[in-house]
């Protein structure tokens, strides 16, 4: 062996050895807190939201044989689309209860509870793998739609993302159009506030590690938290506080948000509507239309006055909009 070629294997072999152990080193660095303090999203409306008592719950069966429990409210008539509403981060279906109200005359809406929350199947927190989310969207679009019907995605902040994700992904056929709620887009996009107002404390370091050890194939760690929330101690105290997620996985995390490139996700979107409350605390609703706009010509986007990041899904404004964009499919 020449010199040079002891040079490159023992440089080679350092690498090997180096870049697990750098990982590992960014993920053990950085640990879970007890207890998120500080400033979070106004939650003061959400106990005052009325019970999902009164809404029929469903079960389908996803591919792994997961018992998927959705809120439903039937087609109000033969050609209405079936309207998938999806729940933010840390919360459940419940949060769609109102807007599913305003919107039954309009379509059959399907409310699903997601993998890792409340009422969801599997472990508070955590998903299998990264793209479980998608696939159990996919699942109950499959068993629900009727033929020739159409389908609209909608979403709320991360449910949001997740609605732009699954558009980008094998499964993005699916859909006929989308609702996107101030929608979280990457932590790194234009539209996003410094950790979303207070709301969310990314695990940096854990993300970082675990990323890396993604891009070679390694998945065993996915199940670590990397994100915790900032759930009011009212919710968590209150009769509604067994249905707060106040923590993520990396699989979960990286499963409920678009992916790297958020732009390709994007532009991948059939027709939409983007609405955002001009009083939004963890995004800067301005920037949704320009940043999005940029890679895609198929949105309509409305900011709505005197609306913050929770209001907006119950504001009656928002659901007059969404009505309208309904009506024209």
């Amino acid at each position: 062996m020449t010199r040079v070629s002891r040079f490159l294997f023992i440089g080679l072999a350092i690498t090997i050895l180096a870049y697990p152990a750098l990982s590992l080193g960014l993920i053990l660095s950085q640990q879970e807190r007890a207890k998120i303090d500080g400033q979070s999203l106004d939650f003061s409306k959400v106990l005052s939201r009325g019970s999902t008592r009164s809404l029929p719950v469903i079960e389908d069966r996803a591919r792994d044989g997961a018992v998927l429990h959705s809120f439903h409210l039937s087609a109000p008539h033969r050609g209405a689309p079936l309207l998938v509403l999806l729940h933010g981060s840390g919360w459940y279906g419940g949060q769609m209860l109102g807007l599913a109200r305003a919107l039954s005359d309009r379509a059959e809406v399907l409310i699903p509870n997601l993998r890792g929350h409340y009422m969801g199947p599997g472990p508070r927190g955590d998903v299998a793998y990264i793209g479980q989310l998608e696939d159990d969207i996919a699942d109950l679009v499959s068993a629900h739609r009727a033929k020739g019907q159409a389908v609209v995605l909608a979403g709320h902040s991360s449910g949001g993302g997740l609605a732009i994700r699954f558009a980008g992904g094998k499964h993005g056929g699916m859909m006929d159009a989308a609702v996107i709620l101030a929608p979280f887009l990457k932590y790194d996009a234009p539209t996003v506030r410094d950790n979303s107002a207070g709301w969310a404390r990314p695990l940096t370091r854990r993300i970082i590690g675990l990323s890396m050890l993604n891009a070679v194939g390694v998945t065993a760690l996915n199940h670590l938290t990397v994100i915790q929330f900032a759930m009011p101690q009212e919710i968590l105290n209150s009769p509604e506080g067994e249905k707060a997620t106040t923590a993520y996985s990396y699989a979960l995390n990286t499963s409920f948000a678009p992916r790297d490139d958020y732009l390709v996700d994007i532009a991948s979107l059939p027709p939409f509507l983007l609405l955002a409350g001009r009083r939004d605390e963890a995004f800067r609703a301005e920037r949704f239309e320009p940043t999005m706009s940029a890679v895609t010509d198929a949105g309509r986007y409305r900011l709505i006055d005197g609306v913050g990041h929770l209001e907006l899904v119950d504001s009656p404004n928002a659901a007059r909009h969404i009505s309208e964009f309904l009506d024209g499919l």
